[in-house]
């Protein structure tokens, strides 16, 4: 066992080694504050423009405490202590807070939290696209029932699309945005009850290409849900997990490419090496399904066969930002969700930084004047660090001290219920006597679950980009889309923006009119 007096006297000494010299002197801070009151006040200038692009990053699971250890991750991935790196959402100049429950759910899930951030309605646990009057599960409660996401209304209004994400793409997150499912889990007719195909629902892989036909950039796993039961994978022919679900012997790939104008260039694409070879100045319509379900962690990714989240973000903007309407991006980072739930918070946290990364690129592709980007979380997880670490500890570390009751040490980072519980011997797990720094190590949890579960806590909103100053404080979580609307000029609230005669004759979609001729009852 380790001695907690050399286990103090390593944190001492990591304490002190790790200050950098700028630090110890108070100059240094005044004035880094300055500069920060400087940069503040010039945010009194509003951005008021017409957001002719609006992307929106959905970390799934990414609570607070996720951003800040995926902060200190960053920092340390380039050998910096941590806690002083900014990611890329750091910088956007406006956060706001989002109250996460469902209607009908204390702490949420993803389908009932995407169709509040996405339809701008609040629905119930595991249902997409429909209101809290639709009940999970039961078919005969969707119809009428149906709202629509701010995907559709930027369609609607001339603009391009697209859903980008680390899971399956017809998974709780991006499924919001083009189904109406009363239950979250139906990715094929194959995971349908009987009763629900007899009175007419129809599977979320099946609504993908049939609801809105016309979405220009699809990518993400999921392949096995749009082929006929058995169908061999095309990448994984021998495992029969990866082939095709559907009942229906249906052909959802075909479907989509037989729906294309052919005066179009649409391209199905499967691996990484395709993606990177195409030119996407000479492509219409895309649809990328790299993996039979979820894509893989960014850590175990096979750089040949699966894209990088920011690989794909890249490509999506250059096909869509060919519009001048401007264009509606959906990316999620999915498996930071997945990451927690298994306990593993180096998969996890090692997500967040990728869609941090993919928020730079977007960043370093698009422009503040004219596009508005959102990153925020549809929920939190019972993901925490703690113990009194020393500056520049790693994120995946030790506390400095042994416990107090039972005399073993712990790793910084803990969660409050999960897969990560042990008993060996009647006591807790001695973590120096396991490789904590695995990728795949689950940490230790305070309640044994098979999965972790959520955390009901808000969750950030980051925004920058035109209206951005309207995400501002703590709000429920459906306002988010309303304000994207807002800032596009599109979706139902268009009293602000040009008549739609004039605005008509304009390649570049509706703009605003002067703000100062409205009252602010109108506009706020």
């Amino acid at each position: 066992m380790i001695s907690p007096f050399l286990v103090l006297a390593i944190g001492t000494c990591l304490t002190n080694s790790l200050v950098p010299e700028k630090e110890k002197d108070p100059k240094y801070w005044r004035n880094q504050a300055q500069e920060t009151l400087k940069y503040a006040l010039e945010l009194q200038k509003l951005n008021t423009n017409v957001a002719k692009n609006v992307i929106m990053f959905l970390g799934d699971g990414m609570g607070v405490s996720t951003v800040t250890a995926a902060r200190i991750l960053k920092g340390q991935l380039h050998h910096n202590p941590g806690e002083e790196t900014r990611l890329e959402m750091d910088k956007f100049p406006f956060v706001a807070l989002s109250k996460t429950y469902n209607t009908n759910a204390q702490v949420p899930d993803s389908a009932g939290t995407a169709t509040a951030y996405l339809c701008g309605v609040k629905a119930n646990e595991g249902t997409v696209g429909v209101s809290a009057a639709a009940e999970r599960s039961r078919c005969n409660t969707t119809q009428g029932n149906e709202v629509t996401s701010i995907l559709r209304w930027a369609k609607d209004a001339g603009k391009s699309v697209g859903i980008v994400t680390t899971t399956r793409v017809n998974h709780a997150t991006p499924s919001a945005a083009y189904a109406h499912s009363a239950d979250r889990d139906w990715y094929s007719d194959n995971e349908m009850p009987p009763e629900a195909l007899s009175q007419g629902c129809k599977d979320i892989a099946y609504q993908l290409m049939h609801n809105i036909r016309d979405i220009e950039v699809i990518m993400g796993g999921g392949r096995k849900y749009m082929y006929p039961k058995n169908k061999t994978d095309v990448e994984y022919e021998i495992d029969e997990k990866a082939r095709g679900t559907r009942l229906d012997g249906l052909d959802l790939v075909d479907i989509w490419k037989n729906f294309k104008p052919r005066h179009k260039h649409s391209h199905f694409i499967w691996n990484r090496t395709e993606l990177l070879a195409l030119d996407p100045y000479n492509v219409d319509y895309l649809l990328g399904l790299f993996e039979p379900g979820d894509m893989q962690y960014e850590l175990n990714r096979n750089n040949v066969t699966d894209p990088s989240l920011s690989e794909m973000v890249t490509v999506a903007i250059q096909i869509l930002q060919k519009n001048p309407r401007g264009f509606f991006l959906l990316v999620e980072g999915g498996r930071i969700d997945h990451g927690h739930h298994e306990g593993k918070a180096k998969q996890a946290l090692h997500e967040a930084v990728e869609m941090d990364r993919a928020i730079g690129r977007a960043g370093s592709m698009t422009s503040l004047e004219d596009t508005l980007t959102v990153v925020t979380a549809d929920h939190s997880h019972v993901f925490t660090f703690g113990g009194y670490t020393p500056r520049g500890n790693s994120i995946f570390g030790l506390a400095p001290m042994l416990s107090d009751t039972d005399k073993k040490p712990f790793t910084a980072i803990l969660y409050g219920n999960g897969p990560g519980y042990k008993v060996v011997g009647g006591e807790r797990e001695n973590v120096s006597m396991v490789d904590y720094a695995h990728n795949n190590y689950q940490a230790q949890s305070a309640v044994p679950l098979r999965h972790e579960t959520h955390g009901g806590e808000d969750v950030a909103v980051f925004s920058k980009g035109p209206m951005a100053h309207l995400l501002h404080g703590v709000h429920e979580q459906n306002y988010i889309p309303h304000v994207m609307a807002y800032a596009a000029c599109i979706g139902a609230n268009l009293d602000h923006c040009a008549p739609a005669s004039s605005a008509r004759n304009l390649a570049a979609g509706p703009l605003l009119l002067p703000l100062a001729l409205f009252p602010l009852s109108i506009l706020f």
